[in-house]
């Protein structure tokens, strides 16, 4: 059924439950799945299975479509919403044969102050309560799965110091040793909750056989959120059960007495890890607003992880349509580099074209405009027009613009536009980007107006991506582990210098020792700055970026520093979502969730 947008544009929940959704098999059997090829989930969502690769292997490949940004602010820039915007109208305007690739959101933002990430407005992913909440339970996987690997590396020290080795060969054990200080694999949960960053776990009154206590217990430890999960990366980057289980194996976890890796394998706890994910390996098969067919799968944080849905949803979409639109996490310096270094690498799919969505909000703010705040009234720097804040700006578009390009791929720029935002404004916009080499700059007011709001971005899109395409990494995986850090953060973020502190240098040296120096590197920092400093706007210069720490997941196949203060587990804003959100007693319908 075509949509009908109301003035003023209700709730985004309000529109979700307005529309009538279309069974999730009559969605299969337009991209020629059948019964056989799906798990159901109730009457709107399915898992399809990873065969119909084999089963479709014949058919060519669509088109493969980046859709990422500009540094965004707190406020959000639309996004996700721009990608589903771009699908609905690729679908309905230009009857186009369409899929778009969304991650799954963590419940740890939904409940806090982000909200949802099914899009928003006329371009959403339905069901959105569904969605946004427990879906199919891929979440709640990962985290079981990550725990106990948890539960088992304790258990395993706590063995270890109580019994001798002819009592564990017994039990079929053998030995490990492990360090307890090497210890990097925290617990999960996937809710956002800074009082569990740091724990200290194993109070209690358990003594060896002398008498002495044992001398693993208690430790420090932590909590990540469950979305920053080595486990939930590799869900991300798998491309089968085969390389699901021997990635899992593969995942370090500590380090033995005399300084060699400790991984799931030795553990052995790969088998039940990998059990407790097969499932979750299936991508999950929704619709948009408008009908079109969409994959969410996997949910992989892009400042603190590489940020991107799945690649078996990708494989699978470029086998089923002839236009697949995906997105990558946060802005371009983040989620669209780790996209084309970390996630292309293993893919081996190469994009057609890169989608750069920019707000004149956003760009005002990058040129020194007031600081904003979500739920907070905007300065009149962001409600009337000001030409000479947005040019200010405008470097930032710029820089993302040249690092898209930098990997040979065409960019489309598309100015998500807000009701105060002026035709001057958006001209200036639109100016800028085509003059720093994108193929085209289009307004688009899907968030309004769902598909046809985004019918000129989608004729753009189609256009760009018949263009050549000359792609290339950033780096070789035979540098340095310091040497890549160095090269993106020169390159990408145009910083003067990179410094290390002591742990971050005797972490490199272990790796590089261990053989895992050529591996691709995934930057963990604030999304909220080209630089490591969320307040340094616009295009910071001057600066050199701190590594903290640096970690190594090896089952998923890339190293993350962590840079400057960014933390593994968010904490939760004064007034968060979960405030807001309720069911009607009378209907059973789902209130407030955004």
């Amino acid at each position: 059924m075509p949509l009908k947008p109301r003035r003023p544009v209700p709730s985004d929940i309000e529109i979700a439950q307005e529309v009538e959704l279309r069974p999730i098999l009559e969605i299969a059997d337009k991209l020629g799945l059948k019964m056989d090829d799906l798990d159901l989930y109730g009457k709107y969502k399915a898992k399809v299975h990873l065969d119909v690769l084999e089963k479709f292997k014949d058919r060519p490949q669509g088109k493969y479509v980046d859709v990422t940004a500009i540094t965004p602010t707190p406020l959000g820039e639309g996004k996700s919403t721009t990608m589903v915007g771009l699908t609905q109208a690729m679908g309905t305007s230009l009857g186009k044969n369409v899929i778009c690739c969304i991650r799954q959101p963590s419940m740890g933002p939904t409940f806090n102050i982000k909200g949802g990430a099914a899009g928003g407005g006329y371009s959403q992913v339905v069901p959105m309560e569904d969605f946004n909440l427990h879906l199919t339970g891929d979440i709640h996987a990962i985290s079981v799965a990550h725990n106990l690997v948890a539960a088992a590396l304790d258990t395993r020290m706590y063995h270890e110091s109580r019994q001798t080795d002819d009592a564990l060969k017994r039990r079929g054990v053998t030995r490990i040793d492990i360090d307890p200080e090497t210890v990097t694999w925290n617990r999960v949960v996937d809710v956002c909750d800074r009082s569990l960053r740091e724990i200290k776990v194993g109070f209690n009154d358990d003594k060896l056989r002398d008498g002495s206590p044992s001398p693993i217990f208690p430790r420090k430890t932590g909590f990540d959120i469950t979305v920053s999960s080595e486990l939930m990366a590799i869900l991300a980057l798998t491309d089968g059960l085969r390389d699901l289980r021997e990635r899992v194996g593969r995942v370090v976890v500590a380090y033995d007495k005399k300084g060699e890796p400790v991984n799931l394998e030795k553990l052995g706890i790969a088998g039940a890890v990998t059990v407790l994910l097969k499932d979750a390996i299936m991508p999950n098969l929704m619709q948009t607003l408008e009908g079109q067919p969409a994959f969410c799968h996997a949910g992989p944080f892009a400042n603190i992880a590489h940020g991107n849905s799945s690649i078996i949803a990708d494989q699978i979409a470029l086998k089923l349509a002839d236009y697949v639109i995906t997105e990558s996490g946060f802005g371009a310096d983040i989620g669209m580099e780790k996209f084309f270094d970390i996630k292309c690498r293993y893919s081996g799919l190469i994009p057609n074209t890169v989608v750069l969505v920019a707000t004149v909000r956003a760009l005002k703010m990058h040129g020194g405009g007031p600081k904003v705040s979500p739920g907070a009234p905007m300065d009149k720097a962001y409600t009337e027009e000001n030409l000479e804040l947005l040019e200010a700006g405008l470097p930032n578009l710029g820089v993302h613009i040249k690092n898209a390009l930098r990997f040979g791929i065409p960019v489309v720029v598309a100015v998500n536009s807000f009701k105060d935002d002026t035709p001057a404004e958006m001209e200036m916009v639109r100016e800028y980007a085509v003059s720093q080499g994108a193929e085209d700059s289009v307004v688009s007011t899907h968030w309004a107006d769902g598909g046809k709001g985004s019918a000129k971005l989608a004729e753009a899109v189609v256009a760009a991506c018949e263009k050549p395409v000359d792609f290339k990494f950033l780096y070789p995986l035979d540098w340095s582990i310091k040497k890549k850090i160095e090269h993106i953060a020169d390159v990408i973020y145009g910083a003067d210098g990179v410094t290390y502190d002591p742990l971050a240098e005797e972490q490199i040296a272990k790796y590089e020792k261990a053989g895992f120096g050529k591996l691709p590197i995934c930057m963990a920092k604030t999304h909220l700055s080209l630089s490591h400093d969320p307040t340094l706007k616009g295009v910071p210069t001057g600066y050199k970026i701190p590594v903290r720490e640096v970690r190594a997941s090896v089952g998923a196949g890339f190293i993350y520093p962590l840079i400057g203060k960014m933390s593994t587990m968010p904490g939760i804003a004064t007034h968060a979502a979960f405030m807001d959100i309720d069911i009607d007693l009378e209907t059973g319908k789902i209130i407030g969730l955004s």
